[in-house]
Order: structure tokens, then C-alpha cells, then sequence
């Protein structure tokens, strides 16, 4: 296997997606919401993670699961980003999640069953994802949007059930964007987007018995049968419709996404160190904004 290009001096900029530029902009424009969650419920919900995962996961090091380990090292140093802490936890579900206030020790946590389905090098594209999180700030949003309807939702603080479904609507649009710059993270630790779209090929229908009789270009073909569908207007309502109340973007548009951005000159230049242009306008790319 060649050696991997590590992204010395990389920015969150350089990779990040403009749907993720744009709901980001869109979300900071919510008053105060920000500093009222960080300030007010981040330090309990910190701590109180912090505790459950010491309690109910293993903390991986050079000591436990080392082969993790260096998996998480490798693309913490492609990154050029601090390691985070990094947890395994016994769940039927496949699933990974960070978390992380400002200023403060962030974790990654991925669960046993995704680590049973996935290969090494998938495994690091997951956690290399999770990274991207981190490596954009995006998880100090990812709490506000997890606590904040929750507040609001059930707590029955002053934002109220209209004001709550509202937020709720901002906040999930916005994780799906962000879901897009995060998969970008993962090509570049993974630098191959067949590793990255398997992942997702993987979620979508996979399991430890039938991953070795998937087959990855079928589902790039998926993918486009699924574009082709969404062209009427009707086709695009469904979609919407269907797409609307998602943490995540549909997986066979990121990996159609993906795919999409491995072909790019701006992946290119930052395999190769060349400086890209920013473009601090988030520009539309493509259909893929109505999941």
C-alpha cells in the first residue's frame, strides 16, 4: 500500500463543503444560542459523557487496542490535528459520534457492531470522518442541536413546541451538511473514495455475513437510478419529503457526493499541497440540495 499524503497546515476551509458553509452561516445567526448552550448546559453534558464513557467503553491507547490506535493516529497526523480520545463501545447499532466543548478534552466513540463490519482501512475512514468534526468545529453545533431540542422540546424552557420544531428543522439541516464536508475528511485520511463509498454501501445494507458479497459499483449505479427518479417535480417533493427529519443525508448521495469530489481539481491540489482558492460565498454545485 503506498504511503498516505499528510496535510501538513491543513484548514477546515480547504475541504469544506459550501452547503456546510452555508447552514453554518444560517445557524450562527440564531441569537445567542450558541453561548447558551455552551455556557449553560455544555459543562453537564460534557461531564456527564465524559463519565458514561469511562464507565460503559474502552479507552483506546498504544496500551488497548493498539491496531485503533494507530489507525486514529495516522489520520489525526494526515489531518494535522490534535488526537482526540477515542472509545469503543459494545452496541448492536452501527454508529460513531464525537463530542467536543471549546477549550476542552474531545472523544470519538465508535460502536463494536460498526467495528465488526467494516475492514481497517474503513474503519480509520470512519473515525477520519468523525474528525472532521472536529476539525471544523462543527461538534460544539452538534451538542447545541442535541441538547438545544431537547431543552426546548421536553424541558419545556422558554422556547416553546413551535419555536422548538423550528430549531429542530434549522439544526437537522444543518447536520446534513455538515455530514458532506465530514465525508470529504474521510477521503482525504482514506485517499480512495471506493474505501469511503463502501462505508457508506456498508450502512446502507450491510452486515458481517453479506459484506463480502457487496458489490460497490452496483451501488454508484444506485445512486444515479435514485437521481434519475428525483428529476420530476413530484420526485423532488418525495425526496424532501422523505429526507426532511434525517440526521444524515442519504447514503447513496454521499457516496455519489464523494465520488464527485475525488474527481475534483480542488481534492487534486490538496493531495499535492497546492493552495486552493476559498470561495467565502457558498455556492450551489449541483442537485444534491434537496436530500
Amino acid at each position: 500500500m503506498p504511503a498516505k499524503t499528510p496535510l501538513i497546515g491543513l484548514q477546515s476551509a480547504h475541504f469544506r463543503h459550501p452547503l456546510d458553509l452555508q447552514a453554518t452561516q444560517a445557524l450562527q445567526q440564531l441569537p445567542g444560542l450558541d453561548l447558551a448552550i455552551r455556557g449553560l448546559l455544555g459543562p453537564v453534558a460534557e461531564q456527564f459523557f465524559q463519565l458514561e464513557n469511562l464507565a460503559s467503553g474502552i479507552l483506546v491507547s498504544d496500551r488497548q487496542l493498539p491496531q485503533l490506535h494507530e489507525l486514529l493516529l495516522e489520520a489525526c497526523k494526515i489531518l494535522d490535528l490534535e488526537p482526540p480520545q477515542l472509545y469503543v463501545r459494545q452496541n448492536p447499532t452501527p454508529n460513531a459520534y464525537t463530542f467536543a466543548m471549546r477549550g476542552k478534552q474531545p472523544f470519538v466513540v465508535i460502536h463494536t457492531s460498526l467495528i465488526d463490519l467494516l475492514t481497517p482501512e474503513e474503519i480509520q475512514a470512519v473515525i477520519a470522518h468523525e474528525l472532521g468534526h472536529l476539525k471544523c468545529e462543527h461538534s460544539v453545533y452538534l451538542t447545541m442541536a442535541n441538547i438545544a431540542v431537547l431543552a426546548a422540546g421536553q424541558l419545556g424552557l422558554p422556547l416553546g413546541p413551535l419555536v422548538a420544531q423550528g430549531l429542530q428543522e434549522r439544526l437537522l439541516e444543518w447536520v446534513r451538511c455538515a455530514e458532506f464536508t465530514c465525508d470529504r475528511a474521510a477521503l482525504l485520511v482514506a485517499q480512495d473514495a471506493r474505501v469511503v463509498a463502501s462505508v457508506l454501501m456498508k450502512l446502507t445494507g450491510g452486515s458481517p455475513t453479506l459484506a463480502s458479497q457487496l458489490n460497490l459499483d452496483a451501488f454508484l449505479e444506485q445512486a444515479r437510478t435514485y437521481d434519475d427518479l428525483s428529476l420530476s417535480d413530484m420526485g423532488k417533493m418525495l425526496r424532501e419529503t422523505q429526507t426532511a427529519q434525517r440526521t444524515h443525508p442519504v447514503p447513496v448521495l454521499r457516496a455519489r457526493e464523494i465520488d464527485r469530489w475525488a474527481s475534483s481539481q480542488d481534492y487534486e491540489k490538496l493531495l499535492h499541497q497546492r493552495p486552493i482558492p476559498y470561495n467565502e460565498k457558498a455556492k450551489s454545485q449541483g442537485g444534491w440540495r434537496n436530500w
